[in-house]
């Protein structure tokens, strides 16, 4: 039988240090994703077309 694996961070193929790197990812991921959305609304509100048309990341 294999040994049971009861710790997430041993589950993980990078262990902590690849749990802090998505963490990192993720972060960075929805502060691009804020920025653009919080754009798109400042130009909704004035009626100007959108400049950051940017597919999500």
């Amino acid at each position: 039988m294999s040994k049971h694996i009861g710790n997430k961070d041993e589950a993980l193929p990078g262990g902590k240090a690849g749990k802090k790197e998505i963490r990192r990812i993720n972060k960075a991921r929805e502060v691009i994703r804020q920025a653009i959305a919080q754009a798109c609304f400042r130009n909704q509100l004035k009626n100007q077309p959108d400049e950051l048309a940017l597919p999500p990341a």
